[in-house]
């Protein structure tokens, strides 16, 4: 069902209260990729950084979300997924929370996909076969679960769930069935539901219009705009993929979304109008799964359209679609930014920053810090990067400057 959305006067990103320069969820604080830590250091010896420290965290894709000195992350090892709690300056094992749940490899390692997300003193994780927990952060507690399949009805799409919970006010709002379910964060009792179609592999991304908090999902065929309080359905664009695969969040810009999947380009909306009115559509950017990031008015992000046998960086103007300039050689790689600049690990686990600029690709600092298939995004915590590959090695990289 189509529903006009009424005229947006603001749209924005809420970012919860946190102190220092935790990454308590996927994507950070705003859930754009971006950090606002400022401090850390690119004036690294040719290895690269100091190697802090180094875990196995067994084999999946899931990033890793930083809060109040703890990190957390999810992997499977013999078909059994498991939530972890390390210390986030030393990599000790605090507790980890285990169930079993098959790997599921499939053109990959397998394993889950979806990050944690930390909320006060809970964390919520959401695994490949739907296995959804609220745990509690210090002790690992299990506060309440369930399974989204076998409890609400949920079809797992192909490669499983990947999207991560999102915690908006009261609610946990998972992509899951039609359009995204939401349930009580503090007790797990469904609030709404959208039907039990597949849904794509993106996280809910939240924004404001005309005074009410709202969320884009991407499902399997179209990206649909629903009111957070109750599910309502405000709006929706299709965007059918080859094996549904909309995997890359949406990407707020100012009043606009972009969206980017790996066979069918990109799209800049505008979802003020009714229904969302395409400002451009073109081919000069195929997100596979990781997304890009938005930088001063420009996209950064990994190109790998299936139709083209290389891979590459790429900048792109917001406005207009138009490719600045494009960087072979780190392959289906994944980034964030901080402080104006890239922070980029390539699949092969090349770790590289270089200025979030439209004039060219500037690298200011690069070592390979890790091997396998690095297809997580890395993350930037309290002048820490971490790196994780798919068979579950994660390794802690000091980038501290000279004030720590």
């Amino acid at each position: 069902m189509r529903l006009a959305l009424v005229l947006i006067t603001g749209l924005w990103f809420a970012a919860p209260r946190l102190s220092g320069d935790d990454w308590p969820r996927w994507r950070g604080p705003a859930m754009n990729g971006i950090s606002q830590e400022k401090g850390w250091t690119t004036d690294w010896p040719k290895e690269g950084p100091q190697l802090l420290w180094r875990a196995n965290v067994r084999t999946g894709f899931s990033a890793v979300a930083v809060a109040q000195g703890r990190l957390f992350t999810l992997g499977n090892s013999n078909e059994t997924e498991m939530v972890w709690c390390l210390d986030a300056a030393t990599g000790r094992p605090l507790w980890r929370h285990t169930y079993a749940c098959p790997s599921d490899p499939e053109y990959h390692e397998g394993g889950p996909g979806a990050t944690p997300t930390v909320d006060g003193g809970r964390v919520y994780t959401l695994g490949k076969r739907g296995h959804l927990f609220c745990l509690e952060a210090a002790p690992g507690k299990v506060v309440w679960q369930m399974n989204v399949t076998n409890d609400l009805g949920a079809m797992k799409p192909r490669w499983g769930f990947a999207g991560s919970p999102l915690v908006e006010g009261d609610l946990l709002i998972v992509n899951a069935g039609a359009a995204g379910t939401a349930l009580d964060k503090l007790t797990g009792r469904p609030v709404w539901t959208s039907g039990t179609n597949a849904p794509g592999y993106a996280t809910p991304v939240p924004f404001t219009a005309d005074g009410e908090r709202c969320a884009a999902l991407f499902t399997a065929k179209a990206l649909v705009g629903v009111r957070v309080s109750d599910g309502k359905e405000l709006w929706r664009h299709p965007w059918a993929t080859k094996w549904d695969i909309n995997a890359a969040d949406p990407i707020l810009v100012g009043q606009r979304l972009f969206i980017s999947s790996f066979d069918r380009g990109g799209a800049l909306l505008d979802v003020s109008a009714r229904p969302p009115k395409v400002v451009w559509e073109n081919q000069a950017m195929a997100n596979n799964f990781n997304s890009c990031v938005f930088v001063d008015g420009f996209l950064y992000g990994v190109y790998g359209h299936t139709d083209h046998p290389y891979r590459d960086l790429r900048c792109l103007n917001a406005a207009t679609g138009e490719v600045k300039w494009k960087y072979e050689g780190l392959g289906l790689g994944s980034l964030m930014a901080a402080d104006g600049k890239l922070i980029v690990l390539s699949d092969k686990g090349e770790l590289v920053v270089a200025e979030a600029t439209p004039a060219s690709f500037q690298p200011l600092a690069r070592a390979q810090v890790l091997g396998g298939k690095c297809w997580t995004v890395p993350v930037l915590a309290n002048g820490r990067i971490y790196c994780r590959n798919a068979a579950g090695s994660l390794i802690c990289l000091d980038v501290r400057g000279s004030a720590r």
